[in-house]
């Protein structure tokens, strides 16, 4: 088996036996990557990091041959965003992150670009950026980075251009917009309003720093927060699982 060292977010950690845990990491070099810590439960300090979610940290693992689960050596926080797990609106927030990039991302599916937004996403929060704007922002992105992007310049059965001065319609299932004469294809598809599609336009052509200054009003984010969850509900064919509980400040014995 071959040695390797990446960088790596915590997605997940799960109890193994009775002294090991399995942790579901999103690495820069290998992309999403599980890897067994053997001992590590019952002795703790044969690694240096807690293994929360959402730490980065340095990661030594043998690379399996055989299957998924990699065997992990060697454990090194990096960063621990420790001050975020105090705000519950940032917990939830990084919670929605983690589960899509789970969702998302298959094993080993390596995406840089995905990876460097986590980390940009987390220190916006950690400079106490909008939480919500953020979360919006990331999941569009994620979507485009992911090839999940939904078709918004053009109608997608007529592929006419878009007139954004007459009504425009958003079909989950169709993965865009429709305009207003092929609406009779697809009844599911509802109205969207002319400022939600052009703030979905400027995200996904935007950097992060032009993002933020991006002003929301209620109505958008409403229908943002409505649109972003339909789509993906019905792309992955799932709701996304919530993994706030994980993410939750630590109980005081297991900061030692």
């Amino acid at each position: 088996m071959a040695i390797c060292r990446t960088k790596a977010f915590v997605l997940k950690k799960f109890d193994f036996r009775e002294t090991s845990l399995i942790v579901r990491f999103f690495s820069e070099e290998f992309g999403k990557i599980s890897c067994l810590f053997k001992g590590v439960r019952s002795e703790p300090e044969k690694i240096a990091s807690r293994l929360e979610p959402f730490s980065l940290n340095e990661v030594i693992f043998y690379k399996s041959n055989k299957n998924e689960l990699n065997l992990a050596s060697q454990c090194d926080l990096i960063e621990g965003f420790d001050s975020l797990r105090a705000d519950l609106n940032k917990v939830y927030s990084i919670s929605s992150m983690l589960g899509l990039i789970d969702a998302l991302m298959q094993p080993e599916e390596v995406n840089v670009e995905t990876f460097g937004l986590l980390g940009d996403c987390l220190k916006l929060l950690n400079q106490n950026h909008d939480y919500q704007k953020i979360l919006f922002i990331f999941k569009i992105k994620m979507l485009t980075l992911s090839g999940f992007e939904p078709r918004i310049d053009s109608c997608v059965a007529c592929e006419e251009p878009i007139d954004y001065s007459q009504k425009a319609y958003f079909s989950s299932k169709c993965g865009g917009l429709l305009c207003p004469k092929c609406i009779k294809q697809e009844r599911s598809a509802r109205m969207i309003f002319r400022g939600t599609i052009a703030t979905l336009s400027f995200i996904q052509k935007n950097d992060l720093e032009s993002n933020l200054r991006l002003g929301l009003n209620n109505i958008i984010k409403k229908e943002l927060l409505s649109f972003l969850e339909t789509f993906l509900d019905y792309h992955l064919e799932k709701k996304l699982k919530n993994f706030q509980e994980q993410v939750l400040v630590p109980e005081p014995q297991n900061l030692k």
